[in-house]
Parts: structure tokens; sequence; C-alpha cells
């Protein structure tokens, strides 16, 4: 009888497990974005990644249409979002998905779901990368994906995912976070392009990322860094703008070709400022092969509360699994948690 029970509740604790780890889907119907399916990958240690991405999500769903979903690092044990772990169920969404938007930071996921990435890349799925996906993977020497590693040598993908997809791989911070914020200037020759309608004077929290993109990249924006926490803040006096957000396209197995869409900014404070959210939104749509229809007056409104938590080294709230962020009325994130020391 012991026994019996035992694995009764080992069952169920199997099925509540399973239930906490189902990737967080949010369904549109309406144009834009109807029949058009977008995977978010969220998993950074220091941007909130976790609550940037669902956030892009309910609006891309809710406003516009689009199928949407977010795929999180969670502690394999409890189906907690973990923004530290090597651990991302669901990544055969993939499989179906017309953009990937991916943030994430020094991933060494395990093979079945590292393959489904990679399958897409091979199939050249338009990919937008925000932030620290410039050096998504870390992944040791002598694995099946270590040419996928930020730091990869080898002349066949030299610097890995960032540099060959991105179009820059991890080259150092340029500016201090939460002593310098970051001014976007839009390129003049950019402002004709799409992904650009209806933005004027982009501004975000974090700090620069030193930058030098592919040659065959196109620069939209150029990341000023200030001396200061305020949009108005002075520049800072001894550095120069470098690319903050550009567009390219990548090769895939087959010598198909890929949208991509970079920028080294996106935490979660980062999308409070209301140009920059349309920077991004405007781009997911672009990914998806729908540039006509951005307009200047796009609707970016946030779908509930959004409540991001200062982004730091282990900052991210407690206890909250993939499951608390369906109800397009939950918060991201609930303040009832406790943030992470």
């Amino acid at each position: 009888m012991w026994n019996h029970c035992l694995l009764v509740t080992l069952f169920v604790n199997l099925l509540t497990l399973t239930a906490s780890a189902d990737p967080l889907v949010y369904e549109g119907d309406a144009k834009p974005g109807a029949g058009k399916h977008i995977v978010f990958l969220a998993g950074d240690h220091e941007y909130r990644s976790e609550e940037t991405l669902p956030a892009l999500a309910r609006i891309l769903a809710v406003h516009h249409g689009f199928k949407c979903t977010v795929l999180f690092t969670v502690d394999p044990e409890s189906g907690e979002i973990d923004p530290a772990a090597d651990y991302m169920p669901g990544t055969t969404a993939l499989d179906s998905a017309d953009l990937a938007v991916i943030f994430l930071r020094f991933k060494d996921l395990p093979a079945d779901q590292m393959q489904p990435i990679v399958d897409y890349l091979d199939r050249a799925g338009p990919v937008i990368g925000l932030r620290t996906a410039t050096h998504a993977f870390k992944i040791p020497t002598g694995s099946d994906f270590s040419r996928y590693d930020f730091q990869y040598k080898g002349d066949d993908y030299k610097l890995g995912f960032g540099r060959q997809v991105l179009g820059e791989s991890w080259a150092g911070h340029y500016g201090t976070n939460h002593v310098m914020s970051t001014r976007l200037d839009i390129v003049p020759e950019a402002e004709s392009h799409p992904i650009m309608r209806g933005v004027t004077a982009p501004w975000v929290q974090a700090g620069g990322y030193w930058t030098d993109p592919m040659p065959d990249s196109t620069v939209l924006a150029l990341a000023q860094p200030l001396q200061g926490m305020t949009a108005n803040s002075p520049v800072a006096e001894d550095k120069d703008p470098c690319p903050g957000a550009w567009v390219r396209h990548y090769t895939g197995k087959d010598g198909e070709q890929g949208r991509v869409f970079t920028t080294t900014y996106g935490a979660s404070e980062d999308i409070v400022n209301l140009d920059y959210r349309r920077l991004l939104i405007n781009a997911c749509l672009w990914g998806c092969g729908l540039e006509e229809q951005i307009t200047p007056d796009l609707n970016v409104d946030f779908v509930g509360a959004f409540q991001p938590a200062p982004f730091r080294f282990e900052g991210h709230r407690r206890g909250v699994k993939p499951s608390d962020l369906a109800d397009l009325n939950s918060p991201i994130m609930t303040t009832t948690k406790p943030i992470a020391e």
C-alpha cells in the first residue's frame, strides 16, 4: 500500500511539473498576425528577459493577432522560471515558428532542447536578437553544438551564433549600467526603413555594449552613452556612438536567406520607453514579412500591468511559473513574489 501511495504521489508531482513547464501561449486571431507564429526564448541572468519577452508577446497577440509562444529557462525540478538555468522545455515550438525572438545568455542546453534551435537556424528562420543574444550560447569544445558558442574559433562559424546570425558577438560593455543610460539616434539613411515608422527618439536605461557588426549589416540606430539616467542627460564625453540596432540576412544550411534584426538593448526597464518598445514591435512585424502593415501609430500599449524589477544579476522574481503569466490580466511581474538576492 505504501509503495502504491508513493507511486501515485510521484505521478501527481510529475503531472504538476509537466503542466508548470508547458510553454506559455498567447493566441491571437486578428490581422495582421493571424496565421503567424512567433516563438520567444527568454533566459538571461541580468536584464530580465523573463519580463521583457512575455510583455512583447502579449502586445503582439492581443493587439496584432499573432500566436505567441514564450519559452523560459526553468528549474527542472520545480518548474519555476530561473534565468540562470540551462533547461528550456518546449523548443520544438520552433518547428512551426515564423519568427524567433531570442534573449538568452551563456546557455548550454540539453541536446534535445538545442536541436530544434539548430534546425530553425538551418532553415534560415527569421531572428530577432536582444541584448545578450550576441552571447546567447556558451558551449564547451567537443560538444555537438560548440560552433554556436560566442567564442567559437573555427573559421567555419567564427564567433558562433552571435556573429554569424545576429552580426556581432560579445564585444564588451560600453557604458556603466544604472549610471549611464543610452540614447538611440536614428541613422538619417534609415529613417525610411519600415522598422523606424513612428519611432522618433528612443532612449533606454541600460548601459551600452560596444559593437562592430558584420559589414553586410544595415545600421538603423547609433547608441550614444549618456552621463546620467535621464533621456536628457549629457553625452558621455569619452564615448562616441556605436551601432545599437541593425538589420541583416544570414544564410541557412541550404542557402536560404533569413531576416535578422539585432539590438544590444531590451532590458525590461528599457521597454518602458514608448519609442523603444515601438521599435521592437515594428521589428517583429518586419521579421514576419509584414512590413506593409507597420504604421506610425501601431498599438504598442502593454497588456496587463507591467511592473519590471530593476535589472541586475540574481534579481528575478522567485517562485514564478510560466503558467502564472497565462492570464492576460496578471501583472508582469507580480510584486508579491520576492526578488532573488
